[in-house]
């Protein structure tokens, strides 16, 4: 019987990678529904860029104490899944610190590194929850924050207390029953924090420590694999999507950039020279712009994947800022919301099914689009290279050239650009009439 723990550990590694396999095959399947978007710059670069913005988180620099609190944590995720590795081992095979023996020191120097990192971790996430839940920063109150995104957020919090928890008990009981000479437990050295806090259960008896152990390990284990299947329905999924999405981030192309249209431009040409030489389209769209989430490029998807709700656009966004409805987070958020409940209907109705809603009305209204100045602040501000912008001037050009909503100061605007080619009512011929009296 002594197998069973095991067999236990085996069916819920395995049950584990299935789901898992599911729900981030759902995840890479919406963003590929996004339209084609050649990406520029060479790879050498885009793999800096992904050490700086994901690996190093350059950005968050820009305010320390929270940046070094997300430090904390961040690390202490990657190193702890070093860790991992061996608990995995020791499950599928009934070992115990299988790897203690063979790496003697180093084992003892990782393990009380682990340790220093799950403490900082703590300390970081007691914090993170003070600023959320007790001073109330002001990012984080947003409208959009409601409900369950401020669930989702106390909740990962809540979780992380339990894992390091776990960590800390199971390093600290492992030391103490190693010390009591009790079999199965071998030599770890003396870790850095372990050694200290296996004082607090010195009282209690062997029996009930290796149960104790036992939950530890368990709890932690179990912990890694919920949280794997967690991710995807949380913003934490930037955890993962910083990374490819600071690879593929828009290195060429500056700030703020939007695309000609060449059947457009041919349009314009022939209207100012109808003799002007144009090029031939190919495939002309269907259609000016982004009306759902199908019509925007599989980028802008993946930025919407790897929001990580932080609310720095937001709160750099000068609309935001003078009262305006127009949160650059909450147009990531809705795009991802939608992004999701189209490839459930995909799954489930099929690829033909129009559920007769759209993100351009049903998710983001004309007044939040309105109310940008394509300043991109929120571009410049966003840890994990996400852009906005790009989603907003997509929905903005399906809005006027589809739809022909335009407010009346731009209709006028753009009336004026076709017959004057110049945002003023004036005629072209008196342009420089204001250089005769110099």
């Amino acid at each position: 019987m002594h197998f069973i723990p095991q067999v236990l550990f085996s069916l819920l590694l395995l049950a584990t990678g299935i789901v898992a396999y599911r729900k981030y095959s759902f995840i890479r399947r919406n963003i590929l529904l996004g339209r084609d978007e050649t990406l520029t710059g060479s790879t050498s670069e885009r793999w800096k860029n992904m050490v700086l913005f994901a690996l190093g988180q350059k950005k968050m620099f820009r305010n320390w104490i929270p940046a070094v609190l997300h430090l904390f944590i961040y690390v202490s995720f990657v190193i702890v899944n070093l860790e991992v590795v061996e608990i995995v081992i020791d499950g599928i095979t009934g070992s115990h610190r299988i790897l203690a023996a063979p790496l003697g020191g180093f084992y003892t120097f990782m393990i009380s590194l682990i340790e220093v990192l799950s403490a900082a971790a703590l300390l970081a996430t007691f914090a993170f929850l003070w600023r959320r839940n007790v001073q109330k920063v002001a990012r984080f109150t947003q409208p959009e924050m409601k409900g369950w995104p401020f669930k989702d957020a106390n909740l990962i919090l809540l979780f992380e207390i339990v894992l390091v928890t776990a960590i800390l008990s199971m390093n600290a009981i492992d030391y103490q029953l190693h010390q009591r000479g009790t079999p199965h437990y071998p030599d770890t050295g003396n870790l850095l924090l372990g050694q200290y806090l296996s004082n607090l259960f010195s009282s209690i008896g062997s029996n009930t420590l290796i149960l104790m152990e036992r939950a530890a390990w368990w709890t932690h284990i179990a912990g890694i694999f919920f949280f794997l299947l967690y991710i995807p329905h949380s913003k934490h999924l930037h955890i993962f999507l910083a990374f490819p999405n600071s690879f593929y981030m828009r290195q060429d192309t500056p700030k703020g950039h939007m695309d000609n249209m060449p059947v457009i431009m041919n349009e314009v040409k022939t209207m100012l020279d109808p003799s002007a030489e144009v090029t031939e389209i190919a495939n002309p769209p269907k259609a000016f712009g982004a009306k759902d989430v199908t019509d925007l490029s599989w980028k802008s998807l993946m930025d919407a994947y790897s929001c990580t709700e932080c609310g720095r656009c937001t709160a750099a966004c000068p609309a935001n800022q003078t009262g305006k409805q127009l949160s650059p987070r909450k147009i990531m958020m809705d795009t991802r919301d939608r992004l999701e409940e189209v490839g459930r209907n995909i799954d489930t109705k099929g690829t033909d099914y129009d559920d007769g809603k759209s993100l351009l009305g049903d998710y983001i209204t004309a007044e939040e689009l309105r109310a940008c100045t394509t300043c991109n602040a929120c571009v410049e501000e966003c840890p994990v290279n996400i852009s906005p912008l790009n989603i907003i001037l997509e929905l903005r050009r399906y809005q006027v050239m589809e739809q022909s909503d335009a407010p009346e100061a731009w209709t006028q605007m753009f009336n004026n650009l076709e017959n004057n080619q110049a945002p003023w009512q004036f005629n072209p011929e008196d342009r420089l009439k204001w250089a005769e009296e110099l």
